[in-house]
């Protein structure tokens, strides 16, 4: 769990003083201009998730075998540390080339402070209009120019679980029409059976603020989620008391060492028996089969309660800085990421699947097909916890609302703490 109050926001810190220290800085680079380097900074450091940065080097050797790319990664969760070396980078005028960040307000703030190059040229030569999945191409839009190439779509709103475990309990394996409390009831069952019930690796905040983040789809749906990205609703409604609440059941099975496990270690841990459950993003896929689990035999999946009917994306993407000391090399590694040669052996890695069209997937496995075909037919809803569908500021208050939440069990206290975090008129004062 977050644990104290504003614990793990010093990412979302930088990128709030990036907003008021970054601007200003001189005109673009020439991407003309040959080199021999690439630095590309990322937050992927676990087994799946380097594995899945390889391909995407492994695709810009071949095209460039006489540049040597820099790997740059910065270890920490949802990008908890390298956003804020990111931050202190481009405040001395000295970025990486390429690094990584999210869809949505995360992609379209670097945008507009000047830092990250427009990608109108990446996205006319891979014909990218028009073969992107339209929701996350708008999200990578600002003034109608690209800035960023998205790698993957993950989907959030998942339910991963261990099939040993839920025998011994005596428990159905849950399919998409899984309701809450069958949910609580069979937590209840696992804890009576002598397991952990639920995983979370609370030492990287983001997979705290992921479970309350799908507890609130469950209960507000898709049209309370426009409803909040539309800075119109009611957090003091019965609708969002009852989410919480719901939040703080699904609390009282987590791991009691919740708070020393990483994400990946959590994955891990319910990999190998050591719990029936876990919610997050379907990196935990990726990381499932690098720990040799086995999908159908040791584990399986389904949609979070009461969200079946949504894809709550979280999508990884890459932007060019606009003073990259190696710009043709970092449009160069850009261009390469939505080819459909890189998006099969990347997507098989990260556990997400492909944003373009043009890529045959029923080469991945059944976990991942079932996931693009949703992607492709279900309305697709931005993440608040990654800083997609709200702004940074926003983020930061959400963040800090589930800490409060977490240490009073009070409704009205999240709401005031999300109110007090972000700009005046942002949040209703309902």
């Amino acid at each position: 769990m977050i644990g104290r109050r504003g614990a793990g926001l010093a990412w979302i810190a930088a990128i709030l003083a990036l907003a008021v220290t970054a601007c200003g800085e001189e005109g673009p680079t020439s991407a003309k201009k040959d080199t021999d380097q690439l630095e590309v900074m990322s937050w992927w450091t676990s087994g799946s998730e380097a594995a899945a940065l390889d391909t995407l080097f492994a695709a810009f050797r071949q095209t460039n075998p006489d540049v040597v790319p820099v790997n740059a990664a910065v270890a920490g969760g949802a990008g908890s540390n390298a956003i804020v070396a990111l931050a202190k980078r481009l405040q001395k005028g000295d970025p990486p080339d390429v690094w990584q960040t999210f869809a949505g307000k995360s992609v379209q703030g670097y945008a507009e402070r000047g830092t990250s190059r427009d990608l109108t040229s990446v996205f006319e030569a891979g014909g990218l209009r028009s073969t992107m999945h339209p929701t996350i191409l708008k999200s990578v839009i600002r003034d109608g120019k690209p800035y960023g190439v998205p790698t993957g779509a993950h989907r959030s709103n998942v339910l991963w679980f261990n099939l040993p475990v839920l025998e011994k309990a005596g428990i159905t394996p849950p399919s998409s029409d899984y309701s809450m409390p069958a949910f609580l009831a069979d937590l209840k069952k696992v804890k009576s059976s002598g397991t952990v019930p639920l995983c979370l690796g609370g030492k990287d905040p983001f997979t705290t603020v992921e479970l309350f983040e799908n507890t609130l789809l469950s209960t507000i749906g898709i049209s309370g989620w426009k409803d909040m990205t539309a800075d119109d609703l009611n957090w003091r409604s019965d609708r969002v008391k009852t989410a919480l609440n719901r939040f703080g059941d699904l609390l009282g099975y987590t791991d009691p060492d919740a708070e020393n496990l990483t994400w990946d270690q959590a994955t891990k841990k319910l990999a190998d028996g050591g719990c029936a459950f876990e919610t997050m993003n379907d990196s935990a896929y990726g990381e499932l089969l690098a720990d040799n689990a086995r999908e159908g035999e040791t584990f399986d999946a389904t949609t979070f309660p009461g969200t079946a009917t949504s894809f709550l994306a979280v999508v990884d993407v890459f932007v060019a800085a606009t003073q990259a000391k190696n710009a043709k090399n970092a449009l160069s590694f850009l261009a390469g990421i939505d080819t459909p040669e890189t998006q099969l052996p990347f997507s098989r890695a990260k556990g997400s699947v492909p944003v373009v069209r043009n890529v045959d997937v029923s080469g991945l496995p059944t976990y991942q097909q079932n996931s693009s075909k949703s992607l492709w037919s279900l309305p697709v809803l931005l993440s608040v916890a990654h800083g997609e569908a709200m702004s940074t500021r926003f983020q930061e208050g959400f963040y800090s609302a589930v800490s409060t939440y977490i240490r009073t069990r009070d409704p009205d206290a999240f709401v005031d703490d999300l109110q007090s975090a972000v700009s005046e008129g942002e949040v209703p004062p309902r």
